[in-house]
């Protein structure tokens, strides 16, 4: 069934790779829209890291960038970690990136604590209950964060998972746009990736001219999502972080001075006040995740 799966995945971001559409027209009434709301900032996310990897480490050229950068140094993002990752958190090397992690003030959320990519879903009660204890367990160690962020394999969850969640002090985090830089296996690279992002940013401004996203601390909050075990996007981050304000500007959507966080505190409040309150709660995913995952099933 994995098998079929992945192939399934692989199939279709493949197809839909080179089926980008253009961005959403701006109208003088999202324009309009647009001036009753707070400005934007980017809350950046990452998953499946730490890398293990002695060679380029990607996580690590991830910091670097994210500390020294000409968009905005000293940015903070969430990295949602794989606690227990062959190859990755698992390892003395990815130990030592989540304690940096730590020591540079980034917030660290759990992703998964088993020896690979996991769905929850498909893991008994209590190999749940023990993967998220585990996992917690390592992040306070090597960090001293109480890590209160989880993102779900693949985004995927279910009644059962979500209360196993809640019962650890955790709230769900998914995102509004993805850089679709960690969904194919063995083809890592995102040709597309301005054109992807600049469609995905016209619609959440959207969402953001039709007052459906928080407001905190003067802003709002808008979750961007990148893999850090990705080489290509670890070449590529400042880049991306250019792309960001550049669909911004070219979608019409208004930023705050400060368009990324760079205070550990208020990334978490944002990131917060965007968690999945309740099971049943409808969910917007980018692209043709809500296909996969019928939110429905929840």
């Amino acid at each position: 069934m994995n098998v079929v799966l992945n192939a399934l995945v692989l199939a279709l971001a493949v197809l839909l790779a080179g089926c980008i559409g253009p961005p959403i027209p701006l109208t003088e009434r999202t324009v309009e829209n647009l001036r009753q709301q707070a400005p934007v900032r980017f809350v950046l996310s990452f998953d499946d890291g730490p890398s293990g990897s002695d060679f380029y480490n990607p996580t690590a050229r991830i910091l670097d960038d994210l500390a020294d950068n000409p968009v905005m140094p000293g940015i903070k993002a969430v990295f949602f970690v794989q606690t227990g990752a062959i190859g990755g958190g698992g390892t003395a090397t990815g130990r030592e990136l989540m304690r940096r992690e730590g020591r540079e003030r980034h917030v660290l959320g759990f992703h998964t604590a088993t020896p690979r990519h996991t769905n929850h879903r498909s893991l008994s009660p209590e190999a749940l209950e023990q993967a998220l204890t585990d996992g917690l367990r390592i992040i306070q160690a090597e960090t001293g964060q109480h890590a209160t962020l989880v993102r779900p394999p693949f985004w995927n969850y279910d009644r059962r998972t979500f209360a196993a969640y809640q019962q650890k002090g955790l709230s769900v985090l998914l995102t509004d746009l993805s850089a679709n830089d960690g969904k194919i296996y063995g083809f890592n690279m995102s040709p597309r990736r301005r054109e992807n992002l600049l469609l995905q940013v016209s619609q959440v401004r959207e969402r953001i001219a039709h007052g459906e996203l928080p407001v905190v601390d003067g802003a709002t909050p808008v979750v961007v999502t990148f893999h850090d075990v990705n080489r290509y996007t670890a070449r590529h981050i400042q880049e991306y972080l250019q792309i960001l304000l550049d669909s911004a500007q070219a979608d019409g959507l208004p930023l705050a001075a400060k368009p990324f966080y760079d205070d550990p505190e208020e990334l978490l409040r944002a990131a917060t006040a965007r968690t999945v309150r309740d099971a049943s709660e409808p969910v917007r995913l980018p692209g043709w995740w809500n296909w996969i995952w019928d939110r429905n099933s929840h």
